[in-house]
């Protein structure tokens, strides 16, 4: 497998555009990551489309139309919340390979108000409805933080001042669909959604776009003087567990990617500088800091208490403000985790930058379905 990095990388503000098409949010994306890389579409051998509403519409194709079409590969994928982040493995697993020099991913969503309606069983699935409560994403997560607040003594203080230090992030970040500081008294009093998790501590869903180019190492250099190397690129799916038939585990997924991706790198969570997880719901942040070997178990609660995961903090989470303000378009969004990460590595983040970052983490969960973890190195 060869060295792979990224050279280019392009997102557009997250919101709601219904007088646009979707392949125009994708177009756009892919442009900007182009113009950042300095190429054209010339340059691009395959191209890997990641989006999930209308995974079978060939989103990819339909981009190309968009920017130039070239005849090359085109590849859709669809893959939960973790789509956006696979489509770029699958680019990254293309250079590695050797089958092409230059890929680009992008991942492209548009779901106005739909919103994270998630299931409740249907065919071939069991629900849990009626059993341990819902299985709508809030009620999964929520179900998930009371396990925690009931086996350690976290606290919905502490929940919530996660989207006190996301909001807050999101003001110096222009990408971010809300840009707005929020008390913590305005976070806790918000309306309830689903217990612990007020409706400020749920990431808005809306329309949005991100893509990244990817070469060999020794070819980045013909294109910028900061590569940005992927040290590991690891996607992995559920195992069985006994909890699975009756509550969902949010957990089990993350820190088996985790395991993979450290010994990949060969690092270890201590050397992290900044990381964009898959805070969809403040209580997943927290517990996403035991899992992805931040602190101790049982020990989330007291990071966010200290301000370990803030900016200036000894490991800053979610410097775009994460999910819950920068919002959730399902396909765009690990593409755009990247993104983050990638301008912080550069020192090219603005008011939100986490000085000398060199190793990040991008993580995304797809609940049942899988997870990404993608570590990147100055």
């Amino acid at each position: 497998m060869r060295d792979v990095a990224i050279v280019g990388v392009g997102m557009i503000k997250f919101g709601r555009f219904p007088e646009k098409e979707l392949s125009e949010l994708g177009a756009q994306a892919c442009l900007l990551a182009l113009k950042d890389a300095g190429m054209t579409m010339k340059d691009i051998e395959t191209l890997v489309s990641g989006n999930l509403l209308e995974s079978n519409a060939t989103v990819g194709q339909r981009i190309m139309k968009e920017i130039g079409q070239t005849g090359i590969p085109v590849l859709n994928v669809a893959n939960a919340c973790a789509t956006g982040s696979t489509a770029f493995r699958e680019a990254y697993m293309a250079v590695a390979s050797g089958a092409y020099d230059i890929a680009l991913a992008v991942g492209s969503e548009q779901m106005g108000k739909m919103g994270l309606l998630g299931t409740g069983g249907g065919r071939g699935r069991i629900s849990p409805e009626g059993i341990v409560g819902s299985g709508l994403m809030p009620a999964v997560f929520g179900q998930a933080g009371v396990e925690h607040m009931n086996k350690y003594g976290t606290t919905a203080e502490q929940f919530a001042k996660v989207a006190v230090k996301n909001h807050k992030h999101s003001v110096h970040n222009p990408y971010a669909q809300y840009q707005k500081d929020m008390s913590l008294e305005e976070v806790i009093n918000a309306r309830m959604i689903a217990w612990p998790n007020t409706l400020y501590m749920c990431c808005p869903t809306g329309d949005g776009a991100a893509a990244a180019i990817l070469t060999t190492m020794e070819k980045a250099k013909q294109y910028t003087t900061t590569p940005i190397k992927v040290g590991a690129s690891v996607l992995t799916s559920d195992p069985w567990t006994e909890r699975d038939l009756t509550m969902m585990d949010i957990n089990t997924l993350t820190r088996n990617a985790a395991k993979e991706a450290y010994e990949t790198a060969g690092i270890g969570p201590d050397d992290l500088d900044v990381i964009e997880l898959h805070d969809c719901f403040a209580t997943a942040e927290l517990l996403h800091y035991e899992n992805l070997g931040l602190c101790a178990e049982g020990e989330a609660g007291r990071m966010i208490d200290e301000g370990e995961t803030t900016i200036g903090g000894r490991i800053p989470v979610a410097p775009s403000g994460g999910l819950l303000s920068k919002g959730h378009p399902l396909g765009a969004t690990g593409v755009a985790n990247i993104c983050e990460i990638v301008w912080h590595l550069r020192g090219e983040a603005g008011d939100r930058q986490v000085e000398g970052a060199k190793v990040g983490l991008a993580h995304v969960i797809g609940l049942g379905s899988a997870c990404t973890i993608q570590i990147l190195q100055r």
